[in-house]
Formats: C-alpha cells, structure tokens, sequence
C-alpha cells in the first residue's frame, strides 16, 4: 500500500473534522493515519504491478490452453492408425480359432 495514499487520506478525513475540533487536527490526523495503515494491513492486498504481472500470466496461460485444445482436438479427429490392423488381427484369430475347432 502506497503510504502517501494513507497520508492523504488522514489528511482529508482530518480536514473533514468540525471548526470547534481544529485545535486537535493534528492529534486527529495521526490518529486516523494509524487506524488507516493497520485496517489496510491486515487486507490481503496486492500491489499494482503484482496484479499486472499475474494478469500477463494468466492471458499466457489462456492462449496456451487454446492451442492445446485445439492441438487434441486435430488429434481426436485423425483416425487411429493402428484400428484397421487391430480389427484385422481379431478377425483372423477368430477364423484361426475356428478352423482348428471344426478339424477337431
């Protein structure tokens, strides 16, 4: 958190204080400052930059999961080469079994 948007946040909430109350604007002032800087600690923030950065990564990632998808999908759609030589197989041993069967 940027400490100069604490400063002049106390600040502005200082100056909002009532005439009669100006006497302890400064009192006010560092009082608001400290309650400021301790509730905004204790919130999992992340700096500008930070999220920049993990914005950038995620768009990566995202394009990247685009060309995989559409990497599976051409391959989900070419036919599987060895199928034809598998049915071809079981087809043979099939008649392979049978023949042995009937010279039996």
């Amino acid at each position: 958190m940027d400490p100069r948007f604490i400063d002049e946040l106390a600040q502005k909430l200082s100056q909002a204080v009532p005439g009669g109350l100006k006497s302890l604007q400064q009192d006010l002032e560092g009082n608001f400052r400290a309650v400021l800087r301790t509730a905004l600690g204790k919130l999992d923030l992340v700096t500008r930059e930070e999220f920049e950065v993990q914005s950038a990564v995620l768009a990566r990632t995202r394009e990247r999961l685009k060309e995989f998808e559409a990497r599976i999908a051409a391959m989900e759609a070419r036919p599987a080469r060895g199928a034809r030589k598998k049915t071809v197989t079981k087809k043979a041993k099939i008649k392979k079994t049978t023949r042995k069967k009937s010279a039996k």
